[in-house]
């Protein structure tokens, strides 16, 4: 892809692994500056304990021709959140593009429990990570962001507003609470940016091939396929590349302020974009969950990527 993005600076919290990582790369291919941040460094791992690190991260974004930095960044600690936004104003004096992929919860998801059977540690820890982090780190970093027109705040998230509005039973209080809470922070945000030229939306990518899922199924990206035998419905599954490549051509759009206040999903960008998953094609994972998965009826991806 053409470097459309040289001369932009981005910060993606939470880039460690996952979607986030490969939303870092896709914006270093494609010309931007990338600062990542998280809790993982090569010297230190966070409850989520798991081997990919920040750093990890810059070496794919140079593999892909890009440029970034790694910083250790806990964006729970305001005081580390304000350095950080200090250190990228004294370096770059802008921060173009902001994808807060800050999550790290899994463990306390606690899938099914009610209100009162899940921990309340669990439940009070999974705000703190998908809500405190984000609203901590939109304090510190907005300002840098208005400095000029036309930046960008991804707030990543895991599901659409549709898809969101109602609770699951294979959900969790504490997982739902934060994850829904991106549909609303990226409306307040949309609202604030708005005098000042930018844009801010949610995103969710569809069910994603991270590191965690493909080691849950034993399997690798290169035969995800296999996976299918235990849930055949992961025939819809997306290679974080995809959301990579969303969110690179959402911040290349000069017009993408007619998205902002909207919660978007990698299937619809790249239907209005034309980019596709590594593999050549265009999953339509909350179409399919929508209508397939939840319904009941039979996995056939056919006509959904």
């Amino acid at each position: 892809m053409d470097k459309d993005l040289t001369g932009k600076v981005a910060l993606v919290a939470g880039g460690t692994r996952g979607a986030s990582r490969a939303i870092a790369v896709e914006l270093g291919r494609r010309g931007a500056y990338v600062y990542v941040t998280g809790r993982t460094s090569g010297e230190h791992r966070s409850e989520v304990n798991r081997p990919e690190t920040i750093e990890g991260t810059v070496a794919k974004i140079a593999e892909a021709g890009g440029e970034g930095v790694a910083i250790r960044v806990d964006h729970l600690e305001s005081e580390q959140v304000r350095a950080l936004a200090e250190r990228i104003d004294q370096e770059q004096g802008r921060l173009d593009i902001l994808v807060d992929g800050l999550w790290g919860g899994d463990d306390y998801i606690g899938w099914g429990k009610t209100v009162w059977e899940l921990p309340l540690e669990f439940a009070l820890r999974s705000v703190r990570l998908g809500i405190d982090a984000h609203i901590i780190t939109s304090h510190h970093l907005l300002p840098l962001v208005i400095r000029n027109p036309g930046g960008l705040v991804v707030e990543m998230t895991d599901g659409t507003a549709e898809y969101n509005a109602r609770y699951r039973k294979d959900t969790s209080v504490g997982f739902y609470v934060a994850k829904t809470a991106a549909h609303n922070l990226a409306r307040a945000q949309a609202h604030d940016l708005q005098p000042h030229g930018g844009t801010a939306v949610a995103l969710t990518p569809g069910w994603l091939r991270s590191e965690a899922m493909l080691e849950h199924f034993g399997v690798t990206e290169e035969n995800w396929r296999d996976a299918l035998i235990r849930e055949p419905h992961f025939c819809i599954s997306e290679s974080p590349t995809f959301v990579g490549r969303a969110v690179a051509a959402l911040a290349a759009d000069p017009e993408r302020d007619r998205f902002s206040g909207e919660t978007l999903n990698s299937g619809q960008l790249a239907q209005i974009y034309g980019f596709t998953d590594v593999d050549g094609s265009r999953p339509d994972a909350w179409r399919y969950i929508d209508e397939v998965q939840e319904t009941g009826k039979p996995a056939d991806a056919t006509g959904y990527r």
